[in-house]
């Protein structure tokens, strides 16, 4: 039994409260054909159980709100309820594969069963074929559900052993009773006073140290302060229902090196300048005008150290950042975002969440969920969009020898945040996936391929700013999310 971080448990109690919302992210990967049969990548993913302890747990919650939920063993766990198969109707194209997407992701996951869902998808035009990964954010954030990915699939060509690992004798224990959760959770909050002094003590032996995350904090909160203010009122935001659009958006490690090399920034600064030209795209194209305060995204941060990536929870900050879709220039566009990001990075934003996710460890959990439920009625515009970057594996990936010849993430939207969108690079390409509440953004393809003009102007413009130098190498990506960008 292991209990949920307040970070983790937010994402279902905002889930709970927003009826529209479902709290999963996930990707599509793209695989050469022919697809292999159902049965064998039900083996396949079997095999790999053992590596990932939670997909075979569930979620209980506690009465009252005396504790934060629990992950306990499923004795019912069937993965045929988790492994799904489908297939397109010809002609099998571009469109047909993201209009099933944003249909398979607007269906919530079975809270009665493991947090997890895997599509087989047949029918891919060219003799290929997809799968279409689900997880819940309660399990995973970024670098955690890239490293999941990396956990499944492989890295040789060579199909693998298509029967589950021969060392996996896994049998659920017996599930624990109310009764004992509700006793294991009273018997915390009584010792919650105890844990706070020793967590002080701890704190206390390095004075220094402490003097300097409160005064991080103290910083970072007052910038975040000022973010709260309501971005400028555009169709952008609003209410939403619970079924989703998808589309996505192509670029290169190759080019985005170009750029960063060519101009000042960093890897994701390329990334939130594209993005910024597509919104100012589609803002153009709804006839709305493009102001400085328009578009504030919210940018997750990854907080967790190396040696935590295999860890499955949320270690993550945000930053929120006003995208400078009010410039036409594309290289202008991209020195503003790189500027905020310098600014935002210096105001200990990010560390100041970061501390107070921390400190909601140490606080009784029926003060936390009272607080978030709270949060999630309180009506804001502080934030439009979200613009999360994740590094994925910088080699090719494989599924019983097919293999992975692109990855699309796919991030959900919550409250009245009508479009997000994720970043994944992958073997040395970039994926953009853009979410969108169905019922108002049926132009998302405007801001799709507004993302790929973005680059492709900035590609431009670096290549004449610099016509005879050296094509660079692709660069590193490093960190998932802006943590090393």
């Amino acid at each position: 039994m292991d209990r949920m971080s307040p970070q983790d448990s937010a994402f279902l109690d905002s889930e709970d409260e927003n009826p529209a919302t479902s709290f999963h992210i996930g990707c599509v990967a793209i695989l050469d054909g022919p697809a292999p049969s159902y049965e064998n990548v039900v083996a396949a993913f079997a095999a790999k159980l053992p590596l990932v302890p939670r997909y075979r747990q569930k979620v209980r919650f506690l009465p009252f709100d005396l504790g934060p939920p629990v992950w306990v063993d499923d004795p019912g766990f069937d993965i045929g309820n988790h492994v799904r198969h489908t297939a397109l109707p010809a002609p099998g194209d571009d469109e047909q594969l993201r209009t099933l997407v944003g249909r398979l992701m607007s269906r919530r996951l079975d809270r009665r069963r493991p947090l997890w869902e895997n599509w087989v998808v047949e029918g891919l035009a060219g003799g290929r074929w997809a799968l279409v990964l689900k997880t819940h954010h309660c399990m995973v954030d970024g670098v955690s559900g890239s490293t999941l990915l990396d956990t499944f699939l492989d890295d040789a060509a060579a199909p693998p052993v298509a029967h589950p690992h021969p060392g996996d004798a896994w049998q659920a224990p017996p599930e624990p009773t109310t009764l004992a959760l509700s006793a294991a959770a009273l018997w915390t909050l009584a010792l919650n006073p105890v844990h706070q002094v020793r967590t002080l003590g701890r704190a206390l032996l390095n004075p220094r140290r402490l003097v300097t995350r409160v005064l991080d904090t103290s910083r970072g909160l007052v910038t975040m302060a000022w973010a709260i203010l309501p971005a400028d009122a555009s169709s952008l935001f609003g209410r939403i229902g619970p079924d989703r659009r998808f589309a996505s958006a192509r670029g290169s490690m190759a080019d985005t090196s170009t750029i960063r090399h060519a101009f000042e920034g960093t890897v994701n600064d390329v990334f939130l300048a594209a993005i910024s030209g597509g919104f100012r795209a589609l803002l153009e194209h709804r006839g709305e005008p493009p102001g400085p305060h328009t578009v504030r995204t919210m940018v997750p941060v990854s907080v967790r150290a190396p040696s935590e990536r295999h860890l499955y929870e949320n270690r993550v900050s945000v930053l929120l950042a006003d995208l400078p879709v009010h410039l036409e220039d594309p290289v202008e566009r991209l020195a503003a975002v790189h500027a905020e990001m310098v600014a935002l990075k210096g105001s200990k934003e990010a560390e100041a969440g970061e501390a107070m996710t921390s400190l909601a460890k140490h606080e009784p959990f029926p003060l936390i969920a009272t607080g978030l439920r709270s949060i999630a009625h309180v009506p804001h515009r502080s934030i439009v969009t979200v613009a999360t970057n994740v590094a994925g594996p910088r080699h090719r990936l494989y599924m019983l020898g097919r293999p992975v010849v692109e990855v699309i993430p796919y991030c959900p939207i919550a409250n009245k945040v009508r479009i997000a969108v994720a970043i994944f690079t992958y073997n040395g390409q970039v994926g953009f996936g853009i979410t969108g509440d169905h019922a108002s953004t049926a132009d998302l393809g405007v801001l799709a391929r507004g993302i790929e003009d973005g680059m492709s102007a900035l590609l431009a413009r670096a290549r004449a700013a610099q016509p005879a130098a050296a094509t660079p190498q692709p660069a590193q990506a490093g960190a998932a999310n802006t943590r090393a960008r």
